[in-house]
């Protein structure tokens, strides 16, 4: 029997969420030239891969320094400058992307003492720069290791300047930064068409559009081409302007807020651009950076998604959504639900951001308190499968990792985000803009047609 002092503690079952060096592996996936490298046991490169070729259904490469029993006992350090020696011999980076696993930051190793003795034993050799990410699993989500090692990068890389006036890779002093966080490949290259539509010059970090969604090789590819120059990195310092996605991520420290700090680069904090709203506030912030005004073709494209709103209203108004993911992604596609006439009366993330709730309030609008959604900030898919048969969703919308419990209650689920291991296509699904609301919004309206027809004893073909 318990005593009035013990105390009792939640175990996570079936987390929202996924490691923190992953996130790390698939931002420096963005970046031209680099190799992701895990200081660690083989097993967590071996899973990271595994559940990022799952989703990209690409080739991906991640080193790893191979911790056994003896180097956990005595340390890393030697396996890591050997696995650094290995890497350049047999890739020849343009950056090496070293995160930490649990092991690693549980003994304690120095990774940035262990670097710096790597190049004190190379003097007068040429290395590739060597960017290092704290990420123990322990205490973070991957969307926390992705957002960490950008930061990390920029903070090695960017100047005020180009080192090389003379070269045409260099960004213009009138660019913008542009920090889109963990979208999908689709959404990087649509969030580029925006703003070359714009006329803008900007820089992208990171951008795994073509690294993890190219076209098929006729021979393998140790390192994918594309991702986002290091010239272009260096020179992030001298941008009119940094955008950034992800109104969760404007609580915490970033990659533009460091820009903002160290070089004066007004920072731009924006929601994820899902739906009307955030898009609106996208666009607005691009005009504001650079006083261009916006393309008509988006005019047109919101226009015909408003109209598209108006021919779906009726499927859809009223109805009830469980979302899951990410937490900036949980707050876009809220405010995207909320637009629609679907309120997101379940809205649950792994992150532990303290703020999910608050970020909640500004986009559910325009009776938030009213609507009493309930929101699982830390939460598993147990506690999402309890809430859900409380709240009876007709609907779930996130990734394939909450398919059993749409399946168990018998809800349609909506796939978004990362990962989507049960279906192809899952790097080119469009979340941003208003071409991607456009097309979740048909898919929404669509899954609840096919659900009533499904259910249907007659079985309407005109609905």
């Amino acid at each position: 029997m318990l005593s009035e002092n013990t105390q009792t503690y939640s175990v996570t079952r079936n987390a929202c969420k996924l490691c923190t060096p992953l996130g790390a592996s698939l931002a420096f996936k963005g970046i031209r030239g680099a190799v992701g490298f895990l200081h660690g046991s083989q097993g967590c490169s071996t899973y990271i891969r595994r559940y990022l070729i799952s989703h990209f259904k690409e080739p991906i490469d991640i080193a790893c320094s191979n911790f056994g029993e003896e180097t956990a006992i005595f340390g890393g350090g030697a396996n890591l400058k050997i696995g650094l020696e290995n890497i350049r011999k047999q890739y020849d980076p343009e950056l090496i992307g070293i995160a930490t696993t649990c092991l690693s930051e549980t003994i304690g190793d120095d990774v940035p003492m262990f670097i710096r003795e790597y190049k004190e034993l190379h003097p007068d050799e040429i290395l590739p720069p060597m960017v290092h990410v704290s990420t123990p699993s322990y205490s973070g989500t991957h969307i926390e290791g992705f957002h960490a090692a950008i930061m990390a990068t920029v903070d090695s890389l960017a100047s005020a300047s180009s080192p090389d006036p003379d070269s045409d890779k260099n960004v213009s002093e009138k660019g913008v930064n542009i920090f889109p966080g963990m979208l999908s490949p689709a959404d990087l290259r649509h969030i580029k068409e925006i703003l070359r539509d714009f006329g803008v010059p900007f820089v992208m970090l990171p951008d795994y559009s073509q690294t993890l969604d190219g076209p098929l090789w006729s021979e393998y590819q140790k390192i994918p081409s594309g991702g986002t120059n290091i010239s272009d990195i260096r020179v992030m310092g001298s941008a009119c302007a940094s955008l950034e996605f992800g109104r969760v991520l404007a609580e915490k420290n970033s990659a533009g807020k460091l820009l903002q700090k160290r070089f004066n680069i007004p920072c731009h904090s924006l929601g994820m651009p899902i739906g009307i709203n955030e898009t609106d506030k996208f666009f607005a912030a691009i005009e504001s950076a650079t006083g261009k005004s916006t393309p008509k073709k988006y005019e047109e494209e919101r226009g015909r998604l408003i109209d598209a709103y108006v021919d779906g209203h009726k499927y859809i108004s009223g109805l009830l959504a469980a979302v899951y993911g990410d937490p900036d992604l949980v707050v876009g596609l809220a405010s995207f639900l909320s637009e629609i006439g679907i309120i997101p009366v379940l809205c649950a993330s792994g992150g532990k951001s303290g703020c999910l709730q608050a970020k909640l309030s500004e986009v559910v609008l325009p009776d938030y308190a009213e609507k009493e959604i309930c929101v699982l900030d830390g939460g598993d898919f147990i506690g999402i499968e309890t809430e859900a048969k409380r709240l009876e969703p007709d609907i779930f919308v996130g990734s394939s990792k909450g398919y059993s419990v749409s399946r168990k209650l018998n809800i349609p689920l909506i796939r978004a985000g990362f990962p989507i291991h049960d279906r192809i296509g899952g790097s080119r699904i469009l979340h941003v803009g208003y071409s991607g609301a456009q097309q979740l919004f048909d898919r929404i309206v669509n899954t609840v047609i096919e659900k009533r027809q499904e259910t249907s004893s007659i079985g309407y073909s005109y609905i």
